[in-house]
């Protein structure tokens, strides 16, 4: 991991947006990206606690199977805040029908406390 505090929580939140074994997998990344009492808030999702936010990203698996969510861009830090760009990528083909960008803030131990997500590129229907 990077020791710039900013890009080691996004590794971590990517990292349990690309969980896609057990359960147990999935709960122990989402632990590991954000504090006991983070959320996650994005156009279509206002979540909080490890519980709401592993059930998201287990969803976006179903909406999504054979995708990964990649960094797209550095990540942009100050005090306690981040922001980045990414990418929803079909491992297939390289195709990327869905792109956002995200401000994350900080808990004192370096997990997520926050996160505001704006969707950028999403498929029709969506």
């Amino acid at each position: 991991m990077s020791e710039n505090r900013y890009e080691t929580a996004v590794a971590r939140y990517f990292e349990a947006w690309n969980a896609t074994g057990s359960a147990e997998e999935l709960a122990k990344a989402v632990g590991a990206a954000w504090s006991e009492d983070g959320g996650y808030t994005d156009p279509l999702a206002d979540v909080t606690g490890h519980e709401g936010i592993a059930a998201l990203i287990a969803g976006a698996h179903q909406q999504f199977p054979g995708f990964e969510f990649r960094l797209d861009g550095p990540v942009d830090g100050h005090h306690d805040v981040a922001r980045f760009r990414w990418e929803l990528v079909a491992v297939a083909d390289g195709s990327a029908p869905v792109a956002g960008s995200d401000v994350i803030t900080l808990a004192a131990d370096g997990r997520i406390r926050t996160v505001v997500g704006f969707l950028d590129r999403v498929p029709s229907g969506a």
